[in-house]
């Protein structure tokens, strides 16, 4: 990376609906890369159709998507910045209307609908984020990012609440983590090395415990197969309120962790330059802009320019979005955050 900003992975609602890339989303994304972020990732992107969870989502499910994914690559990699997709299931939050198929989950889930997977749909769905890290590959991307936070399909495997397996997938931590593990190994065997690997997690929310996230944090470091995790703090500064670590600070939590060479990154809130500077300080490695990124295509060019460089306030126009480089199913999208846009 050329610098210490990653454009964090955000929903945009842009590609075509057979998840092949748009006009408008290859603009959103390269002209970030020009802005100057060093690492450049894709919205979450769809890796098979049963894990579809939103229209306009971006798909690197198939040598349908190739072309516009090489075309992302080049148009992102032109500017400097690493290229990286990031891949997600949905599971139970999958909408029937996109995929046709009722969605799945670790186990029924009778609130959302959703039935338990087999053991074959399993081994099925970790092929398929192998086969998208091959596609990604292939399409001239640095690396890829695995989606395991928000409460999606891997974040249910990993939450003790959601997933009542009782086979090798469910029960203890070491089962639940089961299908992420399986997915780094089979991404590493195919891919190699040279293939950047990261994967995003959720501290806390969405059923997840603190204490078990931590454990896994520093097994995957231990393990050497992540060159970076990428924590969705939401609030990056925020203290916790309970358990064994209350009072800390989350990034501290992090960023005390022996991470062996694994690399830190961090997303929640963070709109100030003295903000990247604190959590530089507190030992994070880079960190990723989320909503900053949004209202600011050039977010580190102006940070090096200015250290105090803040995000304008929101709301802001439509038309400023629009200039920003968001398209106009962008901007919708951006109207329905409560306070983001104006009227």
């Amino acid at each position: 990376m050329p610098n210490q900003f990653m454009l964090a992975p955000l929903t945009n609602m842009q590609s075509h609906q057979d998840g092949s890339l748009s006009e408008d989303e290859y603009n959103w994304l390269s002209m970030r890369a020009r802005g100057g972020f060093g690492l450049t990732m894709t919205c979450a992107a769809f890796a098979e159709l049963s894990g579809k969870g939103f229209g306009g989502q971006l798909g690197v499910a198939g040598e349908s998507h190739f072309d516009g994914l090489q075309r992302l690559a080049a148009g992102i990699k032109a500017h400097g910045s690493l290229a990286y997709t990031q891949i997600v299931h949905g599971g139970m939050r999958t909408l029937e209307a996109l995929t046709g198929q009722q969605p799945v989950c670790p186990s029924d889930h009778e609130e959302t609908g959703a039935r338990a997977m087999t053991k074959d749909e399993i081994k099925a769905t970790e092929e398929s984020f192998v086969k998208a890290a091959l596609l990604s590959q292939k399409a001239g991307f640095d690396g890829m990012e695995i989606h395991g936070a928000h409460g999606y399909l891997l974040c249910q495997f990993l939450s003790a609440e959601v997933n009542q397996r009782d086979d090798e997938y469910g029960g203890c931590l070491e089962n639940r983590t089961r299908i992420i593990d399986n997915i780094i190994t089979g991404v590493k065997q195919s891919c190699g090395q040279s293939f950047s690997l990261a994967l995003r997690l959720s501290p806390e929310r969405f059923g997840m415990q603190i204490e078990e996230i931590t454990s896994y944090f520093e097994r995957l470091c231990a393990s050497g197969n992540l060159d970076f995790i990428d924590m969705s703090l939401w609030d990056v500064f925020q203290e916790m309120q309970a358990g064994p670590f209350k009072g800390k600070r989350l990034v501290d939590v992090f960023s005390a962790l022996d991470r062996k060479d694994t690399k830190l990154t961090v997303a929640g809130k963070i709109m100030k330059g003295a903000d990247v500077q604190a959590l530089l300080q507190a030992g994070v490695d880079f960190v990723a802009l989320g909503r900053a990124g949004i209202l600011h295509y050039d977010w580190p060019q102006q940070f090096s320019a200015n250290n105090n460089f803040q995000s304008v306030d929101t709301p802001v126009s439509k038309d400023y979005l629009s200039a920003q480089g968001l398209g106009p199913k962008f901007v919708d999208y951006m109207s329905s955050w409560d306070g983001f846009v104006e009227g």
